[in-house]
């Protein structure tokens, strides 16, 4: 592991200073490698898909894993789409000139070395990869033991892409064991040469990461979201936004766990939304106002508020308009993504300013809570902290800054 990171560390003083055609070669010689060995990846994941069935993992955590040619495909057409986006490397951020004459920059340069801890998306290999070398950072790898064969298979193709457009293949590798003590050396740092991490997975991978992580971590615990249904709502709207904000795919982090709903349009919107839920094959669990309106959801117990499912289950509450709202998601959220259906622009803009989650929508599913859906091409991850990368975390957000001063003599009294 520590040979992983003195490679890594030289091969991204390269990527700094690579042309942004030299990295936009790479990335289209990397697509091409990805449909190229497109039967032998798919081959090797159906593999890695019948071993997890056989452990009885949950659907949601098979259907991040499985891999078919449209995934195959899309993985390729999102490094094409990576190479089509702006280079954030060298950008000047600000500049000024101070009464001394000193000229002052704020330029963006890479953050360095990024190690990635994920477990069951093999597609991550891909993403994570790619952002990091077009950003201009050397990228770590490391996979789940369940998609190992497919990320291992992914991230050759990602180096031969390297290497046909004159870049070290060491720009981006993958660790070559699953042993958890691996994770323990990264989050160590490796001697120095990791100065972030980003960890993709479940609430028990994460956790351990921001527990023990010695080097900055961009991540988010849980994606606890929520869709709250103003009385201004329009009531089709509500039902199509809430349906699929749930059910589009369970397994995503950006996948609603709470619908709150307006207790002033409780009568039109309460029973529909429920019926369109349940009759979509999703479980429905409430309070007493929404067992009332249809016998067959199941009584909400406290700890369900605070419940990322990733499933077919939802919490359901009525409340008393966006103040009760905005308090419930505060009690109960993870500051990831909530939605607001409304036509009444004052209360959804109070809704957007007042709502401190790194995702804010109005009248739109909370499913959009993607990288590649905000135009970043694709994302690493998204992240909930403070700190300059807030929501997916893209190329602008994998590079950093730097002052560069230029004077013509200036000493300082």
């Amino acid at each position: 592991m520590r040979e992983l990171g003195l490679k890594a560390r030289k091969a991204a003083g390269v990527l700094a200073l690579a042309s942004t055609a030299q990295k936009n070669a790479a990335l289209n010689a990397m697509a091409k490698a990805i449909r190229a060995s497109s039967n032998k990846i798919i081959a090797v994941n159906q593999s890695d898909v019948e071993a997890a069935k056989k452990k009885n993992l949950k659907d949601s955590f098979i259907d991040r894993l499985t891999l078919d040619a449209d995934r195959v495909e899309a993985m390729a057409k999102g490094l094409e789409d990576i190479a089509g986006l702006p280079d954030p490397v060298g950008t000047t951020l600000s500049e000024w000139t101070r009464p001394n004459g000193m000229k002052i920059s704020r330029v963006r340069v890479p953050i360095g070395v990024i190690g990635i801890i994920f477990e069951s998306r093999p597609n991550v290999a891909a993403d994570a990869g790619a952002l990091c070398m077009k950003s201009g950072n050397a990228a770590i790898l490391r996979g789940g033991s369940d998609g190992f064969q497919s990320s291992t298979l992914i991230v050759e193709a990602l180096r031969q892409g390297l290497e046909a457009a004159g870049l070290p293949a060491a720009a981006i590798q993958m660790a070559p064991t699953t042993d958890r003590a691996s994770v323990g050396e990264m989050l160590s740092g490796l001697g120095g040469t990791i100065d972030l991490i980003v960890p993709r997975g479940g609430k028990s991978l994460v956790a351990r990461v921001q527990a023990e992580a010695r080097v900055p971590v961009f991540s988010h615990l849980e994606g606890i979201c929520h869709v709250y249904v103003d009385k201004s709502a329009n009531p089709e709207m509500a039902r199509e936004i809430v349906l699929n904000s749930k059910l589009r795919r369970t397994g995503v982090c950006g996948s609603a766990e709470t619908i709150l709903i307006d207790r002033a349009a409780a009568k039109t919107n309460l029973a529909p939304i429920i019926r369109t839920l349940i009759d979509a094959g999703c479980e429905v669990r409430g309070d007493a106002e929404a067992r009332a309106a249809d016998a067959r959801v199941k009584p909400a117990r406290e700890e369900d508020w605070s419940t990322e499912y990733l499933d077919s289950i939802v919490s359901l509450a009525v409340v008393n308009g966006v103040d009760e709202a905005m308090a419930h998601i505060a009690k109960y959220g993870s500051q990831h993504t909530d939605a607001i259906i409304a036509d009444d622009e004052k209360t959804a803009q109070k809704f957007l300013s007042e709502v401190d989650s790194a995702i804010v929508l109005h009248n739109a599913s909370t499913q959009f809570a993607d990288g590649g859906e905000f135009g970043f091409g694709a994302e690493i991850g998204i992240a909930t902290g403070k700190l300059h990368a807030r929501g997916p975390v893209g190329l602008e957000q994998l590079a950093t800054f730097k002052y560069q001063v230029r004077g013509s003599g200036q000493i300082r009294p």
